[in-house]
């Protein structure tokens, strides 16, 4: 996954004046307050209509997303009353096309809670809540308690009597499957293995397969105090550490990694890894040691790997002709591993397409045959590099958590299959050896998050929402999501309200001190959830007779208690909060479940069937699935690039914001080029196509076009768009089907496909598209411009 080059943040980019890192009560710098967000802890004082934003002092490597909080507290794009979409209103709720077409009417609080309680009466005692989608999919606070998915699941447990759910994520809904089946513990393989001291002082080659790019690591669910990739990339590679950056997108690697780019055709890891095990076992340099007291299956996997079974052997000749990669280079790969303390990473990325599960599955059983599961600095670090968290020590201390209640309905979906529910209610699908069914939506609910950035083939997400009876949203602005819903409930951001950060992955607890005064008469989940639960009679179930700050206090008593049943350092809530943090103590790098099963396997098994690595899965077997094998295995995808579309558009994250949010902050805006998404080609497809530096050209397939700004670059493979995701959704004119987005959002291409029947992942990192330069008139942006009525004062 690629994106713009990384850097640190300086200093001074995104406020002025020092660094005050932990600002006290009583310093001159005293105006500043200490918060927290998803790519890093920082503090900020409001300075008018913008925010000055320091770095935390600790922070050797600060994010420069933090300079999207700047001018994001006034910007045009938040909402600031409640609204309802016009049809709604005047036809009252019932499956409707015209969502995302028509104007809204602001209403007042009292009027839109009355309203909503009522509809959601009418669905739970007419139809059950069984009948309701409870959305909430993003990252959508870094704050423990005003934590949207956690806020909504507890309100709809309580005055719903539950909710149809999702499982799994976007990220990573095919890893989340296969993982289990293969190597048992998906939290354990991914948050408690081989950390980034481990690289920085053991590993001697890291094969990173879609590499470590910095961008994605800096961000992590709960805040990250220290970004630490950097400095153990760079102190690794001058031990003399060796990096493999395989993948089509050169920026994927951090310059200070030095490494050597093995530049391959996208979603061809799965054949080159192969390739490179028949090399091993051809050389007869696999750990065949490790092979048989480890794990199950290798007879039957070296048998597909040698040709015995299809009567193709996986030679690097063979996998040069998918991948792109010489085989000489295969082979010189192959014969330099033996022997070394080698770590497998395989992006989320990779599993983000077709066939998801297999380049997971396949770099687990790499990682296998080198034997160098459970050694530190070796083995498989799965996602490593995808998420701050990852390959960090865990805390010793429990955290702040709000509990959700008990869900009253057992059904639910992959997340990445909303549409499909919407449109097919009552249809079968398979899921993970099961065939369940679609469940009869009347009513999405959603706080936190936004879907347009999320889901793919847009045009068909927006046939899908125009199926249900209702569509709440909670949103801080007018995303594409708010602008489809029926009923708009402003939200505060973080921002301003009080909250407790962390993560059980990084020592800083924050008290995240309120900012500024919420934007017009935008309330926080909590808030409008607890009117509404006192409109459905439920009130004192919900809140417990807490406010905000009252909740804060309950839920730090976790923490504190912990650290006084082992003897630490315990203040209270009211010295916590003056004092701003609380580092907690973690617990040792001892290389978590793997490294014990290394140690003894049959002690500490792992918890698959057979207690060992599944190279060769008989319960997959079972499943009788023919997208997903019982073994790793190369498989043609689908959406391979045609004369069509003749191109490979890689849709990865953004380097300049967190997925979609604040898409409008000022270091969002810095990397757009004429007000649009910027789109990287290599200079050779770009000449073939008449398209210089800097035009706007139109991307294009039979689900839907955009336009973007193109870049030219020599990191990028030839045959290959990069276009990250998170543009908002821009429709040039919303009343047609398939509307061309103006602005650059790839999901209007994506294709919306499960990985398998296994997974049902999603598959939105690659599609093929068609490319030319645009030369019509240029249309405006207007994705940042309140819709229709929006601008409205109740009552006019």
């Amino acid at each position: 996954m690629a994106g713009a080059a990384d850097g640190p943040l300086p200093r001074r980019s995104v406020c002025d004046g020092k660094d005050a890192g932990m600002d006290g009560g009583q310093s001159e710098q005293s105006t500043f307050k200490l918060h927290s967000s998803h790519w890093g802890i920082f503090s900020a004082r409001r300075n008018g209509d913008r925010l000055d934003v320091r770095p935390y002092a600790d922070d050797p490597d600060p994010s420069p997303m933090l300079g999207n909080f700047t001018n994001a507290l006034n910007h045009p794009a938040r909402i600031a009353q409640p609204m309802i979409r016009q049809g709604w209103l005047e036809r009252g709720a019932g499956p409707d096309a015209r969502r995302g077409r028509e104007a809204f009417v602001p209403v007042s609080w009292d009027v839109v809670t009355d309203l909503l309680a009522g509809e959601l009466r009418r669905v739970r005692d007419g139809h059950g809540p069984g009948a309701v989608f409870g959305g909430s999919y993003g990252w959508a606070s870094a704050g423990r308690f005003h934590h949207a998915q956690s806020q909504i699941h507890r309100f709809l447990n309580i005055a719903m009597g539950g909710y149809v759910r999702s499982v799994n994520s976007y990220s990573a809904g095919a890893s989340a499957v296969i993982v289990p089946h293969v190597l048992g513990d998906y939290s354990g393989l991914t948050m408690h293995n081989v950390t980034w001291q481990q690289v920085a002082e053991e590993t001697e080659v890291v094969l990173a397969f879609g590499g470590l790019a910095l961008k994605n690591s800096a961000v992590a669910g709960g805040g990250i105090s220290q970004h630490v990739e950097r400095g153990a990339i760079a102190a690794a590679r001058a031990r003399g550490c060796r990096f493999l950056l395989f993948g089509p997108l050169r920026p994927d690697m951090p310059a200070e990694a030095e490494a050597e780019w093995i530049n391959l055709v996208p979603g061809t890891d799965t054949a080159l890894m192969l390739a490179l095990v028949y090399c091993l076992v051809k050389d007869n340099k696999h750990d065949i040691g490790f092979l048989e007291r480890y794990c199950v299956g290798w007879e039957k996997f070296e048998a597909y790997v040698l040709g015995v079974t299809d009567g193709q052997p996986k030679t690097a000749a063979w996998a040069e002709a998918i991948s792109g990669v010489p085989a000489a280079q295969i082979a010189a790969i192959a014969s330099q591993l033996a022997g070394k303390r080698v770590l497998v990473t395989v992006a989320h990325s990779l599993q983000r397409s077709e066939h998801g599960e297999q380049p997971v599955w396949m770099g687990a059983v790499l990682a296998a045959v080198l034997g160098q599961y459970g050694l530190p600095g070796g083995g498989f670090g799965y996602a490593m590099g995808a998420i701050g968290y990852y390959g960090r020590r865990n805390n010793a201390v429990p955290g702040p958590t709000l509990g959700q209640g008990q869900n009253g309905v057992e059904d639910f979906i992959p997340v990445a299959r909303i549409a499909d529910m919407l449109l097919n209610p009552g249809e079968r699908y398979r899921y993970n050896g099961e065939t369940r069914r679609y469940p009869d939506i009347r009513l999405v609910y959603w706080a936190g998050g936004n879907p347009f950035h999320h889901h793919q083939d847009l045009n068909r997400l927006r046939q899908a929402f125009a199926r249900v009876d209702t569509l709440v949203v909670h949103e801080q602005a007018w995303t594409a999501t708010a602008r489809h819903a029926d009923i708009v409930l402003p939200a505060t951001m973080s921002l301003e309200r009080e909250d407790i950060g962390y993560s059980s992955n990084d020592p800083v607890m924050v008290a995240m001190h309120r900012l500024a005064e919420p934007y017009g008469e935008a309330r926080d989940d909590y808030t409008i959830f607890a009117g509404l639960a006192a409109a459905l009679d439920v009130g004192e179930r919900f809140t417990e007779g807490r406010d905000s700050r009252a909740w804060l206090a309950h839920l730090y008593e976790r923490t504190r208690s912990a650290l006084e049943a082992q003897n630490l350092p315990a203040p209270g809530f009211a010295e916590f909060w003056e004092q701003g943090k609380l580092v907690v103590p973690q617990k040792p790098d001892d290389g978590g479940y793997l490294r014990a099963f290394r140690d003894d396997p049959d002690t500490h098994p792992l918890k698959t069937p057979s207690g060992r690595i599944e190279i060769y899965s008989e319960t997959i077997a079972g499943f009788g699935e023919a997208d997903c094998p019982p073994h790793p295995a190369w498989m043609d995808k689908r959406s391979a690039p045609d004369r069509a579309a003749p191109f490979y558009l890689v849709a990865n994250q953004p380097a300049t914001r967190l997925h979609s949010q604040l898409d409008f902050g000022a270091f969002s805006q810095s990397s757009k080029h004429r007000g649009r998404e910027v789109a990287t080609l290599h200079p050779a497809d770009a000449a073939a196509k008449g398209i210089a530096d800097g035009d706007i050209i139109k991307l294009f397939n039979q689900r839907g076009a955009c336009l973007a700004a193109a870049r030219l670059s020599d990191g990028v493979s030839p045959g290959v768009i990069q276009l990250a995701t998170g543009a908002w959704y821009d429709p040039q004119d919303p009343e047609d089907e398939k509307p061309l987005c103006v602005h650059g959002n790839p999901n209007v291409l994506t294709l919306d496909v499960g990985t398998s029947n296994l997974a049902q992942g999603c598959t939105g990192q690659l599609t093929a598209v068609n490319v030319e330069k645009f030369e019509g008139n240029l249309p405006p942006i207007r994705a940042y411009e309140p819709p229709r009525g929006a601008l409205l004062k109740a009552g006019d």
